[in-house]
């Protein structure tokens, strides 16, 4: 044997050690990695190109952003907040990795685009590729453009709420037990009534276990909300036990896996201001489904700036949001209500909770609008329910909620779920006056909804507005019709900019004499 021969070159393997970068991108993971470090340079890796990254067994699918500069070390990648947790990765972990297969469900989604019916399994592709974060965001925006507007048919939309529940985790509460459930399609700015309507509904010995989205296109979500009150981030069990020990939850869907593919779908509608039909009655079957709930009662609003502005509408959406609960074995009824104008004072997180205590504590401040609503639902479904005879579930609800066991059941469930806060008070704050005195004729929603979030909601939870007029007062030139809430100076003045190329936040009428 020849000693001095040359030994040969080892060449470099194909891996990195992992950091975390510390970056939130929301839900989709990234993966951060330098220009010219080896695996890239040997893999041929692009900004934007999907990539497959594996340690221990365990891979995700990321998205890559090139690094230039000296962010990373040539042997490190980064993870996001989100990659990092969706691959329980450790600090140090030894990282391969590779280009992702093309995501083959996305032929199903062209299809859609040009017109071709979802059956049930591309339905069920889409959505476990969506649920196993195979989808980058601009595949995911391709996905939500296809299904936008009425795009969805009956049978499209049942297909995808059926996989949407298979996706995730469902509750089972026993056989025979009735579960109850409420939901509002939104569009309504303030319109906080759940957590009024779940502590009367179990106050009176009724399950309700109520998971909640956050904000899509609105200044607030339920979750959002009932965070400034409470935690509502509930793992599986925790959800169980808070349900088995006090009937009934305020929680938030992500959390607990329920249709989880949902909230990231909902991400993306909010990026794009869009919302569809077929989707929102998928999003909230699927929910109710993976909730274990037999009954639901979903509110519509109807007004001229709310998210359905017909009667017409109003109806067609209701028959198929019946007609995918019968699907997948649930009773539906739909209730429409005037969506003339906001509810309640507050517009925003924080604000609205407080109008949701006022309520609950039936202080004289409370808006009496947001308590006839919330009384209203809840009547429906205690006689749902069987709490009581048909025709008598509004004296029942009022009577739960002026005797003060709805409060008693309210701060019972937000202890189980982790104790009871008190919402925080924005930092700055910014009346607005009317240019002139006449009638107030007309509340622009969706104009108002934007001004909240321009403010900083439901980011900044203590964003918002607060509103101190309704339809049909009279106001004098220089009265305050509403407050402005931010937590920064620089979103305040931005709000106020919005504010000032849109005075059609609401009309005021001059009065004929």
């Amino acid at each position: 044997m020849n000693s001095n021969k040359a030994a040969p070159v080892a060449s470099e393997e194909n891996f990195l050690y992992l950091t975390k970068a510390g970056i939130d991108t929301h839900q989709e993971p990234v993966l951060f990695m330098r220009r010219d470090c080896h695996v890239c340079r040997s893999e041929g890796f692009n900004a934007q190109g999907r990539v497959r990254v594996c340690v221990d067994g365990r891979s995700i699918i990321a998205t890559l952003y090139i690094v230039t500069g000296d962010l990373l070390s040539h042997q490190k990648a980064g993870l996001s907040d989100s990659a990092w947790k969706l691959l329980k990765a450790k600090e140090g972990d030894k990282a391969t990795f590779k280009h992702a297969l093309p995501v083959e469900s996305m032929s199903f989604v062209r299809g859609k685009l040009y017109g071709k019916v979802l059956g049930d399994e591309a339905a069920k592709a889409i959505i476990g590729d969506i649920s196993e974060a195979r989808y980058s965001d601009i595949q995911l925006a391709a996905y939500v453009t296809a299904c936008a507007g009425n795009n969805l048919n009956l049978d499209e939309t049942i297909a995808i709420t059926k996989a949407m529940v298979e996706c995730g985790e469902q509750f089972h509460w026993g056989e025979g037990v009735q579960v109850l459930d409420k939901h509002c399609v939104g569009g309504l700015p303030g319109n906080r009534t759940t957590p009024i309507v779940v502590a009367i509904v179990a106050a009176n010995g009724l399950m309700m276990p109520k998971t909640s989205s956050r904000a899509i296109t609105s200044p607030a979500g339920t979750a959002d909300t009932m965070e400034t009150l409470t935690s509502v981030t509930l793992s599986f069990e925790k959800m169980r036990r808070v349900v088995q020990e006090q009937g009934a939850c305020l929680a938030w869907g992500g959390s607990v896996s329920l249709s989880p593919t949902d909230d990231i779908i909902i991400r993306v509608e909010r990026a794009l201001d869009l919302d569809s039909e077929g989707q929102l009655v998928a999003s909230v079957i699927s929910k109710k489904v993976a909730a274990g709930s037999t009954h639901v009662l979903i509110d519509i609003p109807v007004g001229p700036t709310a998210k359905v502005r017909s009667i017409e509408l109003a109806q067609m959406l209701g028959r198929l949001l019946i007609e995918t609960g019968a699907a997948l074995g649930m009773k539906v009824e739909t209730v429409i209500s005037d969506g003339s104008q906001p509810v309640g004072y507050g517009v925003g997180p924080a604000l609205e909770a407080r109008d949701v205590l006022a309520v609950l504590q039936c202080t004289k401040s409370a808006p009496d609008d947001l308590r006839q609503r919330a009384l209203s639902l809840a009547a429906t479904l205690l006689e749902m329910g069987n709490a009581c005879p048909s025709g008598q579930g509004l004296a029942l609800a009022t009577q739960t909620l002026d005797g003060g066991a709805a409060w008693k059941k309210f701060v019972a469930i937000c202890e189980a779920q982790g104790g009871l806060k008190t919402p925080p008070v924005a930092p700055f704050q910014h009346p607005i006056t009317a240019h002139k005195a006449g009638i107030v004729a007309l509340f622009n929603n969706r104009v108002i909804s934007r001004l909240a979030s321009l403010a900083g909601a439901p980011n900044a939870v203590t964003a918002g507005i607060d509103l101190h007029v309704r339809l049909g007062d009279r106001v004098e030139k220089g009265q305050v019709l509403m407050t402005l809430h931010a937590e920064a100076r620089g979103e305040m003045e931005y709000a106020l900019d919005f504010y000032r190329a849109h005075l059609d936040v609401l009309h005021i009428e001059e009065e004929v004499v």
